[in-house]
C-alpha cells in the first residue's frame, strides 16, 4: 500500500527549523521522505553540526522574516533555487517574558513582528506560487496561549491567539485553489525556549503539571509528527483547524 503518510517528493520551507520544534518538524518530514530548507535569521555556521546529519535532504537560508520589506524577494527566489514549494511551517518565534508594568512598547511590538507580521508576510509572499500549483499547505504555531491566560507572556499571548484568526482567515480565502490552512498549538514541551522561560520558576512548573491531565511535558517529536500529518494525504481534508498536542492541557482542570 502507498504510505499516506509519505512526503516523498515535497519541499518544506520551515523559519526557524535549525532548533527545538522546528528542528523535530524538519527531523520528522525528512524521516518521512521530504526535503526542507530551513529559514533562519542566524548564520549556517551556528547550525553547521545540527544540520549535517541530515545531507542534501536540508538546505538553508539565512534571512530575518522581520525585514518584511525583503520578503518578497527573498520568497521569489525560493522556487528560483528548489523548484516547487510543497509546506510552508511558520514556527520561527521569540519570547519575551516580563510583568506589563515591564513589558515596554518595543518588546511587545518584537514579539509580535517575529510571531505573526513576519509569518503573514512570508505567507503572503508564497502565496502566489502556491496558487499557480493549485496545491500547498501552511502551517503556523499556535500556543497554549492562544487559549489560556498567563501572566508575564502580553506579547506571546497576543501574537498566538492572532494566529487563530489567521488560519481560520486565511482558510477560507485559499481553500479554493487547493491551499490548506492549518496550526499546531503545542502543550508545554520540553525545549531550549521552554527551559529559558520556565528555568527558576518551579511554581509554574508544578502549574502546568497539575493542569496537563498527562502529568508530563511533551516531547519534540510529538509536534514533528503532528506537522507531518497535517502536510500529508492523510490531512487532505483537514483545512482551518489547530491542532492542540498538550497532554490535554487545554482541557485540565
Amino acid at each position: 500500500m502507498t504510505n499516506i503518510f509519505s512526503l516523498e517528493g515535497r519541499r518544506a520551507v520551515i523559519t526557524g527549523g535549525a532548533t527545538g520544534l522546528g528542528l523535530a518538524m524538519t527531523d520528522c518530514i525528512v524521516q518521512s521522505g521530504g526535503k526542507v530548507t530551513v529559514v533562519s535569521s542566524s548564520p549556517f555556521e551556528k547550525y553547521r553540526e545540527t544540520l549535517a546529519p541530515y545531507g542534501d535532504s536540508v538546505s538553508y537560508e539565512q534571512f530575518d522574516i522581520t525585514r518584511t520589506e525583503e520578503t518578497e524577494s527573498f520568497a521569489a527566489g525560493l522556487p528560483e533555487r528548489y523548484g516547487k514549494i510543497d509546506i510552508l511551517v511558520n514556527n520561527a518565534g521569540n519570547h519575551c517574558k516580563k510583568p506589563v508594568e515591564d513589558m515596554t512598547v518595543e518588546d511587545y511590538t518584537n514579539v509580535l513582528n517575529v510571531h505573526l507580521v513576519g509569518s503573514y508576510a512570508l505567507t503572503r509572499a508564497l502565496v502566489p506560487h502556491m496558487r499557480a500549483n493549485k496545491k500547498g499547505s501552511i502551517l503556523f504555531m499556535a500556543s497554549m496561549t492562544s487559549y489560556i491566560g498567563m501572566p508575564a507572556v502580553c506579547g506571546y499571548a497576543t501574537a498566538k491567539s492572532g494566529i487563530l484568526g489567521l488560519v481560520r482567515s486565511l482558510t477560507n480565502e485559499l481553500s479554493g485553489d487547493g491551499i490548506r490552512v492549518n496550526g499546531i498549538a503545542p502543550g508545554w514541551i520540553d525545549t531550549p525556549m521552554f527551559r529559558r522561560a520556565t528555568d527558576g520558576d518551579d511554581e509554574r512548573k508544578n502549574k502546568i503539571l497539575s493542569r496537563t491531565p498527562m502529568a508530563r511535558f511533551g516531547e519534540p517529536s510529538d509536534v514533528g509528527w503532528a506537522c507531518v500529518y497535517l502536510c500529508s494525504d492523510a490531512a487532505k481534508f483537514v483545512t482551518g483547524t489547530v491542532l492542540t498536542v498538550d497532554g490535554g492541557a487545554v482541557t485540565g482542570f
